[in-house]
């Protein structure tokens, strides 16, 4: 009985994000308005924590090839079904960090599209403002490569969009050398993983920053900023901020 309602909690779970990420116009002309600053047609996209595909969508009307990311069984199942048609996609069933191997993925079964690979972001949202609902209560074994891995198999992507609930940072641990431009999720439950996220893209060849909060889709500064003005931008944000992206070019 247990198993069966874990099962109807995800696809409750799943059908809640489809309405959500889907439901929305203004939101995906946004979307394609956002990454036609980064994406071409013909370009090779890296969605690193795929979800429902809302992003994969968007990448594949800008007419990119898309390599998704996804280890959940059921969100897997999810964008299979509805990119079934789509000879452009390539669906990879793992988790990315800074090393081959597999790692315990936590479960959010009502709301699938927050379960994660890090416990320190259970702890994080362990009663924080706005996360109060949240549960991860069970747990799957996935395997794990790296970004460079996947350039090896698939090639160099021209975009990198990596949403991992506060595994951004090991993500990034495991690319060894700069793509065009990427972005990565950041919470103000967990600044610090932000912080070492800038870090690394520093450590990689990053110049630039800017960012979006929430699900805007919007950059919020009209001229790119530095490392350190980014940094500080993230610090002073009001707990409120909640969650956003932080996105980063080379030049």
């Amino acid at each position: 009985m247990k198993r069966l309602s874990d099962r109807w909690r995800t696809a409750r779970g799943v059908v809640r994000s489809l309405r959500i990420y889907y439901g929305n116009r203004e939101r995906r002309a946004a979307m394609e308005r956002l990454y036609r600053r980064f994406v071409n047609p013909g370009d090779l996209v890296f969605d690193v924590g795929a979800h429902v595909g809302d992003r994969v969508a968007t990448f594949r009307r800008l007419g990119a090839r898309v390599v998704a990311i996804e280890p959940q069984p059921a969100l897997r199942t999810t964008l299979k079904l509805l990119r079934r048609w789509d000879r452009e996609l390539v669906i990879e069933p793992v988790a990315l960090g800074r090393a081959e191997g597999t790692v315990e993925l936590k479960l959010n079964r009502d709301n699938p599209t927050v379960s994660t690979a890090s416990p320190d972001f259970i702890r994080a949202a362990a009663g924080a403002p706005g996360w109060e609902a949240q549960a991860w209560t069970t747990s799957i074994v996935v395997p794990m490569t790296t970004l460079d891995a996947l350039i090896v198999r698939h090639g160099t992507p021209a975009f990198i969009k990596i949403d991992v609930e506060g595994f951004e940072a090991e993500v990034l641990a495991g690319l060894s050398r700069p793509v065009a431009a990427l972005s990565f999720e950041f919470t103000t439950i967990q600044r610090h993983v932000a912080a070492a996220a800038i870090d690394r893209c520093v450590a990689l060849g990053y110049a630039s920053f800017n960012a979006a909060l929430g699900e805007s889709q919007t950059l919020v500064h009209e001229a790119w900023l530095t490392a350190p003005q980014i940094a500080q931008w993230l610090a002073d944000l009001p707990n409120a901020a909640n969650s956003g992206d932080v996105y980063a070019i080379i030049s």
